[in-house]
């Protein structure tokens, strides 16, 4: 797919799913909870109950995968038009995205203003074209790790396969060669040491949503614990 098709398939996407976008939580909430000035959208600066930290805190399962990054290699697959593997040269040869994040962690502390860089997860969704009925995504990380995203949260313009930290490249202990990063929702669901994009057509549970956390996982609401989810 050239650039210019990439895009019209990209913003055909976003706009499929534009309704849906702008009434998630992070986009829509008439009282959001939290403290200090708005953030980029609108939000409080900090949700209920988190506490700013100026570093990065490592938080995995135990299993540090070390995945040299020429050998990086992206899954998508699943309901989608046309499943893909992707290289980091792939990866490289989209259009590319920077931006300034913040990352809040359902622990209790949060990271602002966090410079990353790397590729919108809707460019790569919109190369392999989801089917009509696909709903989710379900993330498989080298280690193991699971977890889920509406694609109504998935396809906003902030959620990024992230790539570089800084002016480097995305350390190995905060996900490296990639991970994803959805800044919108609780840092659970940015799963690190990315290796697939799983599309469903159904709502499938990942590792901390089947282990307490909420499935809806929205900062702003102190949504945090499943509640008969």
């Amino acid at each position: 797919m050239d650039e210019r098709a990439l895009q019209i398939a990209e913003a055909e996407l976003e706009a499929r799913f534009a309704g849906r976008i702008r009434a998630t939580p992070a986009r829509s909430d008439p009282r959001p909870q939290g403290s200090g000035p708005p953030n980029r959208h609108g939000m409080p600066r900090l949700p209920p109950h988190q506490l700013e930290r100026q570093g990065w805190p490592v938080l995995d399962l135990g299993i540090v995968p070390r995945i040299p990054a020429a050998e990086l290699r992206l899954t998508v697959d699943g309901a989608v038009a046309r499943p893909l593997s992707l290289s980091r040269a792939d990866l490289l040869a989209l259009p590319g995205a920077a931006a300034e994040v913040d990352f809040h962690c359902v622990t209790g502390w949060s990271r602002l203003d966090l410079r990353v860089g790397g590729v919108r997860l809707s460019t790569v969704a919109a190369l392999a074209g989801p089917r009509p009925e696909a709903t989710h995504l379900l993330l498989h990380g080298h280690d193991g790790y699971t977890t889920n995203l509406s694609l109504e949260e998935a396809l906003k313009e902030d959620v990024l396969l992230v790539l570089t930290a800084g002016d480097a490249p995305l350390p190995v202990e905060h996900g490296g060669p990639l991970r994803l990063l959805a800044p919108e929702l609780w840092g659970y669901k940015s799963a690190k040491w990315l290796a697939r994009v799983e599309v469903t057509t159904r709502n499938v549970k990942g590792y901390w949503e089947k282990n307490g956390y909420s499935d809806g996982a929205h900062p702003w609401r102190n949504d945090r614990e499943a509640r008969g989810e």
